[in-house]
This record gives C-alpha cells, structure tokens and sequence, in this order.
C-alpha cells in the first residue's frame, strides 16, 4: 500500500482537489487507512481524529462543489504534535498523568488550520510534557525513525517529523524549546521551522518553559512549511505573548529566484569547533552551494555559545517546575488509587504519573528556584540567555543570515543515550542559542551520511525576519545537487 501523498505538495494537492481529480473526503479516507497501517512500523501517533477529518473533508468537498475557495491548506492532512490541545480530541502530552483528558477547546494553531482548509487526521506521539531529545521518553512507547527503524527521529516533536518522513501527513505541527523542531527535522531528513517567539500564538500550547516554548511547522519541502507558517501566524488576543508585528507573505519572496548575490552569510566559528567530520562535511557543501548562489560568506563569533547548555537547563527546568505543579490529581489528571490523605493524593499522583526525564526536570528546577540558590543559578542563567541574545543581535548587524548544523550527528540507536543524560542534553547544543535568543531557526536537509542518515542545515535570521531565513533555505533547496 504506497501513500496518496506520494508526490504531493500543498499546490498539486490543491490542484487535484480543485480539479476534481480527487475529493477532500476520499484523500482524507485513503491517508487515514494509509497512516493507520504504517502506525505499528514507528509509533508515530497516539490517536487519529477519524470523525473529525471527514467532518472537516466534506466541508471542504462542499465548498469546492459550489465553486468557493476551500482556503489555502485546502484537503490537506496535518499532524498534530500531542502537546497541542485539540477539542473533543485526546491531548495526553506522552504522559500517563494525561492519559485519559479530551480537551475542550483548540489552540488557536489549530483553529486557523481547520479555517484554512486544512484536515486534522491525528496527534503526534512526543516525549512526555515535550521534554526529550529522541522521543524515547513518551509514557505510550518511543518513536522510531521511518529512515531507519533502529534509529531515533529525535525529540521531541519526533512522531511530527515522523509523520512527515513517512508520508502520512503532508504537514505537521511540532513544539520548539531548545530545538524540538529543527533537531528531528534534521534526523529524519524533512524540512523543520521554529519561527520568532511570539510569531505564533502559543494559546492551546501545553506549557513547559513558557518563554522558549514555540509552535513550529514540519513539511516536505521550505515553500510548504512557509505556507502553514503563514496560516497560523499572527497576533493572538488569547496570548499575551504572540506580536503585533504584521506577518509578511513568505512564498512571495521566495519567488525572486535563485540570486542571492550580496547576501551575506555568516558561520559561526564556535558550532564548527569539534564538528565531527561527515556532518561538517555535509554542511559545508551546503554552504559552498549558497557561495555559488552569490551569497558571501564570513566567519563570525558568538562568544558566549559555550555557556548555551546551562544556562537553558537552568531556566527551562525552572520554569517547568513551575508549570508542571498544575498536574497534582486534583482536576484533569490521573489520581493515585492508594491515596488516603491530601498529602498522598498530590505526592503518589505525581510520583506515578510522571515518567524519569519529567522528575529530573522538575527536581532540578525546584532546586534553582529555592532560597539561597536563585541568584547564584536562575537569577545568573537569566543575564547569561541577554549575552547569548547580544551576541546574536551583534552579530546580525554584519550578516543577513547564519548557518550552523543543527546537530554534531545524525539519529543514533534507540537506547544509545538513554541512560546518559548530559550526552542526551548535548544532542541539542546547536539548537539552544536560537531558542534562547527567540530568533527564527529553521533545518532543511542538506545530505545523507555514508549509512544512508540524514543530516540538517541549520538557518537562523533576525528577530522577525522568517522572509531572509525562507529565502536562503528556498533557493539552496532548489539548487542542492
């Protein structure tokens, strides 16, 4: 059985439905049998919203049929990372305290997905409460990567980027800490986004560091991702945090063609210093191919990179200890069945229903924020993450865009770092600046290892700047050999 998305794009795809060459309804269908029978192969989803995407098929098919526009993501096919609520649809986060929760309302992200057209047919497994780097830690079993099955997609928006490796989605949405977009984009050899901060309304975003936390686009190909980013972005009345600052049309600068003559690139000497090298190698090509483009290209420094690793350990566990103390077995989650006191119910509640990776967390960020400990650890982190945001901000005075990696290896074995967790946490060393200075970042293939792995270049631009950072990612993508 090969997949109806096979060879699809969001313009063919639009196209074939316009045509009437195939309808919403039955394309809906056909990727619902497709990707429940694909499933087992790599655990990419925890549930299918079968009834709700042919609900949201036939809408579109009737609006085709009385000769209206469907929307943009017209009949499209779109997964859902589980962290991302979803009405009348399960939301467990990958954790067992969330087992059993329907959500009653959408995230915004999801709202202007459907208003646009667009088909949710399920939600993406992830590691649990999305703190992981290789989707090992979701409490309904790991992900495996459809490129190779032994390997992880990494995390932990792996079962996002699964779905798009795998073909049973066209699109995806994923969730970005410190590089839970780019990271498994880059293992399973799709195209990952992680927009501004505040670029996309985090309404309906299950929180787990509230001020690194995004919503991200997976797809195919750098004009499909820019689509959807295009169709979830702008400001939210729901989110404090989402900006004002107006969202441009991305596909239409990446219309002015392959001449990037004068564009200036910047490599960052401090992500190439030990860069193992087969992905150095393959990054490098990639940057020759933008030389050729016409882009120039200059060595930079982002001096304090070295310090990127633990200051975000420090604030995102800091602020998931917080944001995780809402999960106690007194409304939405999982209860204890041995409790007797008040005490047992929080304490049980949680000792059960959390998995290792959430407790290690939650210890550590409870461990900074306490008395005597705040200054000398978050209070630090916090001026260490403005130097980290210096650095970038000083740097785009000279460069338009920066390429790095997005991580020093390719997807290692399922169980290889488990046990490890600093060789875990360094998996995402590339990804954590970009976060943390709230920049948009973004990985778009560039090349396969010598077994067959894919491998990411990492693109990163000025707040706000997602225009420069398509445009660079489009025209290499266009002309990689």
């Amino acid at each position: 059985m090969s997949s109806p998305l096979e060879g699809h794009g969001i313009d063919s795809l639009r196209a074939a439905l316009l045509t009437k060459k195939i309808g919403a309804e039955e394309l809906a269908r056909q990727t619902l049998a497709y990707a429940a029978s694909e499933n087992p192969k790599t655990n990419a989803y925890l549930t299918f919203s079968g009834e709700r995407a042919i609900a949201a098929a036939r809408a579109v098919d009737a609006l085709i049929a009385k000769g209206q526009d469907p929307g943009p993501l017209a009949g499209v096919p779109i997964a859902v990372k589980d962290v991302i609520v979803t009405r009348g649809v399960k939301t467990t986060c990958g954790s067992k305290l969330l087992a059993n929760y329907i959500p009653p309302y959408d995230a915004t992200a999801v709202t202007r997905i459907e208003q646009a057209g667009g088909i949710i047919i399920g939600k993406a497994n992830c590691d649990e409460f999305a703190m992981g780097s290789s989707n090992e830690n979701s409490a309904f079993g790991p992900v495996r990567n459809p490129v190779a099955l032994d390997r992880v997609p990494g995390g932990s928006s792996g079962g996002s980027a699964a779905a798009i490796a795998q073909k049973t989605a066209l699109l995806s949405l994923g969730s970005d800490t410190g590089g839970s977009v780019r990271q498994p984009a880059s293992f399973c050899g799709v195209t990952g986004v992680t927009p501004t901060y505040g670029r996309v309304s985090r309404y309906g975003l299950t929180a787990f560091a509230s001020s690194l936390d995004h919503i991200g686009p997976f797809a195919h190909s750098v004009r499909d991702a820019a689509r959807l980013l295009q169709v979830i972005a702008g400001q939210d009345t729901m989110d404090a945090t989402s900006a004002t600052v107006p969202v441009p049309d991305y596909c239409a600068a990446m219309n002015g063609g392959h001449n990037m003559k004068g564009l200036k690139i910047g490599l960052p000497r401090e992500y190439f210093e030990g860069l193992p090298a087969e992905t150095g190698d393959l990054v490098m090509a990639a940057v020759d191919q933008l030389r050729k483009l016409g882009c120039e290209v200059h060595e930079i420094s982002l001096p304090h990179t070295q310090y990127a690793i633990a200051c975000y350990y420090i604030i995102a566990t800091a602020e998931a200890s917080a944001n995780l103390a809402r999960y106690d077995g007194v409304r939405y989650t999982s209860r204890s069945a041995d409790v007797k006191t008040l005490a047992d119910m929080y304490r049980l509640s949680r000792e059960e229903g959390f998995g290792a990776e959430c407790k290690r967390r939650i210890i550590l960020g409870t461990y900074v924020l306490s008395a005597g400990y705040y200054d000398a650890y978050y209070l630090k982190a916090q001026r260490v993450r403005n130097l980290i945001t210096r650095d970038f901000t000083l740097t785009f005075e000279k460069v338009d865009a920066i390429v790095a990696p997005v991580s020093p290896f390719p997807a290692f074995k399922l169980g290889e770092k488990v046990d490890d967790p600093i060789a875990m946490y360094l998996s995402d060393i590339y990804t954590i600046t970009g976060s943390l200075a709230g920049i948009p970042c973004m990985s778009v293939p560039c090349g396969l290892t010598a077994d067959g792995l894919p491998v990411g270049l990492q693109i990163l631009a000025r707040h706000f700047d997602e225009t420069t950072m398509f445009r660079v990612a489009g025209a290499y993508e266009e002309t990689r050999q």
